[in-house]
Protein backbone atom coordinates (compact mmCIF):
# COMPACT_ATOMS: atom_id res chain seq x y z
CA UNK A 1 0.00 0.00 0.00
CA UNK A 2 1.49 3.24 -1.28
CA UNK A 3 0.20 6.75 0.77
CA UNK A 4 -0.77 8.87 -2.66
CA UNK A 5 -1.76 12.75 -3.06
CA UNK A 6 -4.16 13.53 -5.70
CA UNK A 7 -4.02 17.36 -6.89
CA UNK A 8 -7.16 18.08 -9.29
CA UNK A 9 -8.97 15.36 -7.01
CA UNK A 10 -12.69 16.29 -7.61
CA UNK A 11 -12.58 16.59 -11.46
CA UNK A 12 -13.44 14.27 -14.09
CA UNK A 13 -10.76 12.11 -14.05
CA UNK A 14 -9.44 12.67 -10.26
CA UNK A 15 -12.44 11.56 -8.71
CA UNK A 16 -12.78 8.18 -10.52
CA UNK A 17 -9.40 7.96 -9.69
CA UNK A 18 -9.55 8.44 -6.22
CA UNK A 19 -11.67 5.89 -5.86
CA UNK A 20 -9.80 3.26 -7.70
CA UNK A 21 -6.85 3.87 -5.98
CA UNK A 22 -8.52 3.44 -2.31
CA UNK A 23 -10.06 0.49 -3.97
CA UNK A 24 -6.94 -0.85 -4.60
CA UNK A 25 -5.45 -0.27 -1.34
CA UNK A 26 -3.61 2.66 -1.54
CA UNK A 27 -3.85 5.65 1.40
CA UNK A 28 -5.05 8.33 -0.62
CA UNK A 29 -5.64 12.42 -0.19
CA UNK A 30 -7.05 14.75 -2.25
CA UNK A 31 -6.67 18.41 -2.92
CA UNK A 32 -8.70 20.38 -4.83
CA UNK A 33 -10.29 24.26 -4.90
CA UNK A 34 -13.90 23.33 -3.69
CA UNK A 35 -15.32 22.65 -0.21
CA UNK A 36 -15.74 19.16 0.15
CA UNK A 37 -16.47 16.32 2.52
CA UNK A 38 -14.65 13.88 1.29
CA UNK A 39 -12.58 11.98 3.73
CA UNK A 40 -9.01 12.80 4.11
CA UNK A 41 -9.22 16.14 1.37
CA UNK A 42 -7.76 19.35 1.80
CA UNK A 43 -9.21 22.59 -0.05
CA UNK A 44 -5.96 24.50 -1.90
CA UNK A 45 -4.56 26.00 -4.60
CA UNK A 46 -2.19 24.65 -6.43
CA UNK A 47 -1.15 28.17 -7.70
CA UNK A 48 -0.37 29.66 -4.58
CA UNK A 49 2.49 28.15 -2.60
CA UNK A 50 1.62 29.09 0.96
CA UNK A 51 -1.86 27.07 0.53
CA UNK A 52 -0.34 23.72 -1.44
CA UNK A 53 2.74 23.98 0.74
CA UNK A 54 0.27 23.84 3.93
CA UNK A 55 -1.81 21.28 2.54
CA UNK A 56 1.20 18.88 2.25
CA UNK A 57 2.76 19.80 5.29
CA UNK A 58 -1.13 18.36 7.08
CA UNK A 59 -0.83 15.51 5.27
CA UNK A 60 2.36 14.97 6.32
CA UNK A 61 1.66 15.36 9.85
CA UNK A 62 -1.14 13.01 9.94
CA UNK A 63 0.97 10.37 7.79
CA UNK A 64 3.50 10.74 11.24
CA UNK A 65 0.94 10.72 13.42
CA UNK A 66 -0.81 7.88 12.23
CA UNK A 67 2.86 5.87 11.79
CA UNK A 68 1.76 5.52 8.32
CA UNK A 69 5.28 7.02 6.97
CA UNK A 70 6.22 9.94 3.78
CA UNK A 71 4.13 10.64 1.15
CA UNK A 72 5.06 8.27 -1.68
CA UNK A 73 3.44 9.11 -5.20
CA UNK A 74 1.65 12.73 -5.93
CA UNK A 75 -0.60 12.34 -9.33
CA UNK A 76 -0.47 15.74 -10.45
CA UNK A 77 -3.75 16.48 -12.18
CA UNK A 78 -4.58 19.67 -11.51
CA UNK A 79 -4.96 22.42 -13.83
CA UNK A 80 -7.12 24.60 -16.13
CA UNK A 81 -8.16 22.91 -19.01
CA UNK A 82 -9.27 24.14 -22.46
CA UNK A 83 -8.33 25.52 -25.49
CA UNK A 84 -10.74 28.64 -25.85
CA UNK A 85 -10.35 28.76 -21.83
CA UNK A 86 -6.79 28.89 -21.88
CA UNK A 87 -7.78 32.10 -24.13
CA UNK A 88 -10.38 33.95 -22.65
CA UNK A 89 -8.86 33.29 -19.26
CA UNK A 90 -4.69 32.91 -19.99
CA UNK A 91 -4.22 34.61 -16.24
CA UNK A 92 -5.30 31.72 -14.30
CA UNK A 93 -4.17 29.28 -16.79
CA UNK A 94 -0.48 30.74 -16.47
CA UNK A 95 -0.96 30.49 -12.22
CA UNK A 96 -2.71 27.29 -12.28
CA UNK A 97 -1.00 25.50 -15.00
CA UNK A 98 2.93 26.33 -14.85
CA UNK A 99 3.34 28.37 -11.38
CA UNK A 100 1.00 25.49 -10.06
CA UNK A 101 3.20 22.84 -11.44
CA UNK A 102 6.76 24.35 -10.22
CA UNK A 103 4.98 24.73 -7.14
CA UNK A 104 4.62 21.23 -6.82
CA UNK A 105 8.18 20.57 -7.93
CA UNK A 106 9.08 22.46 -5.31
CA UNK A 107 7.55 20.54 -2.56
CA UNK A 108 9.10 17.64 -4.16
CA UNK A 109 12.61 19.08 -4.06
CA UNK A 110 12.12 20.24 -0.49
CA UNK A 111 11.32 16.55 0.20
CA UNK A 112 7.72 16.54 0.68
CA UNK A 113 6.98 13.46 -1.17
CA UNK A 114 8.80 10.88 -3.21
CA UNK A 115 7.62 9.83 -6.53
CA UNK A 116 5.62 12.91 -9.49
CA UNK A 117 3.08 11.33 -11.56
CA UNK A 118 2.46 14.32 -14.21
CA UNK A 119 -0.62 14.37 -16.38
CA UNK A 120 0.01 16.44 -19.63
CA UNK A 121 -2.00 16.64 -22.26
CA UNK A 122 -1.71 15.31 -25.89
CA UNK A 123 -2.11 19.31 -26.77
CA UNK A 124 1.74 19.29 -26.40
CA UNK A 125 1.84 17.80 -30.35
CA UNK A 126 0.49 20.75 -31.50
CA UNK A 127 0.03 20.12 -35.51
CA UNK A 128 2.16 17.56 -37.09
CA UNK A 129 2.39 15.36 -39.80
CA UNK A 130 3.36 12.61 -37.88
CA UNK A 131 0.81 9.66 -37.86
CA UNK A 132 0.31 8.19 -35.31
CA UNK A 133 2.19 10.44 -33.17
CA UNK A 134 4.86 8.88 -30.69
CA UNK A 135 6.13 10.02 -27.24
CA UNK A 136 9.48 11.92 -29.32
CA UNK A 137 7.39 13.54 -32.00
CA UNK A 138 7.11 16.38 -28.95
CA UNK A 139 9.93 18.76 -29.68
CA UNK A 140 11.33 17.59 -32.69
CA UNK A 141 10.96 19.88 -35.23
CA UNK A 142 9.74 21.92 -32.53
CA UNK A 143 6.04 22.69 -32.81
CA UNK A 144 4.40 25.42 -31.81
CA UNK A 145 0.60 24.79 -30.55
CA UNK A 146 -2.32 26.71 -31.29
CA UNK A 147 -3.50 27.72 -28.04
CA UNK A 148 -2.55 29.02 -24.58
CA UNK A 149 -3.57 25.89 -22.59
CA UNK A 150 -1.22 23.18 -24.69
CA UNK A 151 1.32 26.10 -24.67
CA UNK A 152 1.11 25.71 -21.06
CA UNK A 153 1.13 21.87 -20.74
CA UNK A 154 4.68 21.86 -23.38
CA UNK A 155 6.20 24.55 -20.16
CA UNK A 156 4.75 22.12 -17.82
CA UNK A 157 6.81 19.47 -19.70
CA UNK A 158 10.32 21.65 -19.90
CA UNK A 159 9.78 22.52 -16.16
CA UNK A 160 9.99 18.74 -15.78
CA UNK A 161 12.89 18.34 -17.61
CA UNK A 162 14.80 20.99 -16.04
CA UNK A 163 13.67 20.03 -12.66
CA UNK A 164 15.18 16.14 -13.32
CA UNK A 165 18.35 17.65 -14.54
CA UNK A 166 18.74 19.70 -12.11
CA UNK A 167 17.40 17.64 -8.70
CA UNK A 168 17.83 14.23 -9.76
CA UNK A 169 14.13 13.39 -8.51
CA UNK A 170 11.76 10.97 -10.27
CA UNK A 171 9.09 12.58 -12.28
CA UNK A 172 6.99 10.00 -14.62
CA UNK A 173 5.20 11.95 -17.72
CA UNK A 174 1.59 10.98 -18.73
CA UNK A 175 0.24 12.40 -22.33
CA UNK A 176 -3.61 12.18 -22.34
CA UNK A 177 -5.78 11.79 -25.61
CA UNK A 178 -9.16 12.83 -25.42
CA UNK A 179 -10.87 11.12 -22.21
CA UNK A 180 -14.64 11.09 -22.18
CA UNK A 181 -17.66 9.50 -20.21
CA UNK A 182 -19.52 9.94 -17.27
CA UNK A 183 -18.50 12.33 -14.60
CA UNK A 184 -17.91 14.85 -16.86
CA UNK A 185 -19.91 18.08 -16.16
CA UNK A 186 -20.94 20.70 -18.75
CA UNK A 187 -19.40 24.08 -19.06
CA UNK A 188 -18.55 25.69 -22.36
CA UNK A 189 -14.51 24.59 -22.24
CA UNK A 190 -15.60 20.71 -21.82
CA UNK A 191 -14.67 17.95 -24.07
CA UNK A 192 -16.19 17.80 -27.52
CA UNK A 193 -17.74 14.37 -26.21
CA UNK A 194 -19.14 16.23 -23.44
CA UNK A 195 -20.41 19.46 -25.21
CA UNK A 196 -21.78 17.46 -28.19
CA UNK A 197 -23.77 15.49 -25.90
CA UNK A 198 -25.11 18.37 -24.02
CA UNK A 199 -26.07 20.44 -26.83
CA UNK A 200 -27.80 17.49 -28.50
CA UNK A 201 -29.53 16.58 -25.11
CA UNK A 202 -31.00 20.32 -24.78
CA UNK A 203 -31.79 20.83 -28.72
CA UNK A 204 -29.09 23.44 -29.05
CA UNK A 205 -26.86 24.33 -32.30
CA UNK A 206 -23.62 23.31 -32.26
CA UNK A 207 -20.22 23.42 -34.74
CA UNK A 208 -18.97 20.30 -36.02
CA UNK A 209 -15.39 20.84 -38.16
CA UNK A 210 -15.23 18.93 -41.11
CA UNK A 211 -11.83 16.81 -42.27
CA UNK A 212 -10.94 16.45 -38.03
CA UNK A 213 -10.18 13.05 -36.42
CA UNK A 214 -9.44 12.05 -32.78
CA UNK A 215 -8.71 9.07 -31.23
CA UNK A 216 -11.40 9.03 -28.39
CA UNK A 217 -11.01 6.96 -25.16
CA UNK A 218 -13.58 6.08 -22.59
CA UNK A 219 -12.96 7.12 -19.10
CA UNK A 220 -13.21 3.48 -17.63
CA UNK A 221 -10.79 2.20 -20.05
CA UNK A 222 -7.97 5.13 -18.98
CA UNK A 223 -8.79 4.74 -14.67
CA UNK A 224 -7.41 1.54 -14.32
CA UNK A 225 -4.44 2.62 -16.32
CA UNK A 226 -3.53 5.69 -14.12
CA UNK A 227 -3.85 3.51 -10.97
CA UNK A 228 -1.08 1.40 -12.35
CA UNK A 229 1.18 4.02 -12.74
CA UNK A 230 1.86 4.24 -9.25
CA UNK A 231 3.11 0.32 -9.40
CA UNK A 232 4.26 0.64 -12.64
CA UNK A 233 6.32 4.32 -12.02
CA UNK A 234 9.50 4.38 -14.38
CA UNK A 235 11.47 7.74 -13.52
CA UNK A 236 11.90 9.98 -16.45
CA UNK A 237 9.15 8.09 -18.75
CA UNK A 238 6.97 9.90 -21.27
CA UNK A 239 4.42 7.76 -22.20
CA UNK A 240 1.24 8.13 -24.06
CA UNK A 241 -2.08 7.04 -22.68
CA UNK A 242 -5.09 6.95 -25.32
CA UNK A 243 -7.73 5.18 -27.23
CA UNK A 244 -7.54 2.73 -30.72
CA UNK A 245 -10.78 4.33 -32.29
CA UNK A 246 -9.50 6.76 -35.05
CA UNK A 247 -12.68 8.43 -35.89
CA UNK A 248 -13.67 11.82 -37.34
CA UNK A 249 -15.32 14.56 -35.34
CA UNK A 250 -18.09 14.56 -37.73
CA UNK A 251 -18.57 10.58 -37.19
CA UNK A 252 -18.65 10.88 -33.69
CA UNK A 253 -21.23 13.57 -33.51
CA UNK A 254 -23.57 11.26 -36.01
CA UNK A 255 -23.21 8.80 -33.20
CA UNK A 256 -24.44 10.78 -30.66
CA UNK A 257 -27.55 12.30 -32.50
CA UNK A 258 -28.21 8.43 -33.60
CA UNK A 259 -28.53 7.66 -29.84
CA UNK A 260 -30.25 10.51 -29.51
CA UNK A 261 -32.87 10.27 -32.06
CA UNK A 262 -32.54 13.37 -33.45
CA UNK A 263 -30.86 14.93 -36.88
CA UNK A 264 -28.69 17.18 -37.67
CA UNK A 265 -30.85 20.26 -38.36
CA UNK A 266 -28.72 22.41 -35.89
CA UNK A 267 -25.69 21.19 -36.16
CA UNK A 268 -23.47 24.02 -38.15
CA UNK A 269 -20.87 22.50 -40.39
CA UNK A 270 -17.42 24.18 -40.76
CA UNK A 271 -14.02 23.73 -42.36
CA UNK A 272 -11.44 25.15 -40.05
CA UNK A 273 -10.93 25.43 -35.98
CA UNK A 274 -8.15 28.02 -35.51
CA UNK A 275 -7.25 27.24 -32.25
CA UNK A 276 -7.35 23.23 -32.91
CA UNK A 277 -5.14 20.53 -34.49
CA UNK A 278 -6.77 18.95 -37.35
CA UNK A 279 -5.55 14.96 -36.94
CA UNK A 280 -4.39 13.95 -33.67
CA UNK A 281 -3.95 9.93 -33.69
CA UNK A 282 -1.56 8.60 -30.52
CA UNK A 283 1.12 5.48 -30.67
CA UNK A 284 0.00 3.45 -27.59
CA UNK A 285 2.45 0.94 -27.95
CA UNK A 286 4.16 2.06 -24.74
CA UNK A 287 1.01 2.73 -22.78
CA UNK A 288 0.14 -1.73 -23.45
CA UNK A 289 3.27 -2.58 -22.86
CA UNK A 290 4.39 -1.14 -19.76
CA UNK A 291 0.92 0.18 -18.26
CA UNK A 292 -1.11 -2.92 -19.51
CA UNK A 293 -3.50 -0.19 -21.32
CA UNK A 294 -6.03 -1.76 -22.62
CA UNK A 295 -8.85 0.87 -24.50
CA UNK A 296 -11.51 -1.31 -25.52
CA UNK A 297 -14.88 0.58 -25.03
CA UNK A 298 -15.92 1.63 -28.58
CA UNK A 299 -17.79 5.36 -29.09
CA UNK A 300 -20.97 2.94 -30.04
CA UNK A 301 -20.86 1.58 -26.26
CA UNK A 302 -19.24 4.70 -24.53
CA UNK A 303 -21.50 7.88 -25.68
CA UNK A 304 -24.91 5.94 -24.68
CA UNK A 305 -23.49 5.58 -21.40
CA UNK A 306 -22.35 9.22 -21.49
CA UNK A 307 -25.74 10.51 -22.22
CA UNK A 308 -27.92 8.31 -20.25
CA UNK A 309 -25.13 9.62 -17.12
CA UNK A 310 -25.80 12.85 -18.41
CA UNK A 311 -29.88 12.76 -18.12
CA UNK A 312 -29.87 11.44 -14.90
CA UNK A 313 -27.80 14.12 -14.22
CA UNK A 314 -29.00 17.32 -16.06
CA UNK A 315 -32.91 15.26 -15.41
CA UNK A 316 -33.17 15.94 -19.02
Amino acid sequence: MANIVVTGALGTLGSPLVRKLVEDGHNVYSIDLMHSGRPNYIRADVGDFREISNAFMAIESSLVKQGKGHIDFVYHLAAEFGRINGEMYYNKVWETNVIGTKNILELQKFGLFDKLIFASSSEVYGETEVNPINESSFGNPLVVPHNDYAISKAVNEMQIINHRKRNELPVMTIRLFNAYGPGEHYHPFRSVVCLFCYYALNGLPYNVYEGYHRVFMYVDDLIPTLARCAGLFSDGLTINIGGEEYRSVKEMSDIVLKTIGIDDSKVNYLPLDKHNTVNKRPDITLAKEILKHNPSTTLEEGIPKTIEWMKRVYNI
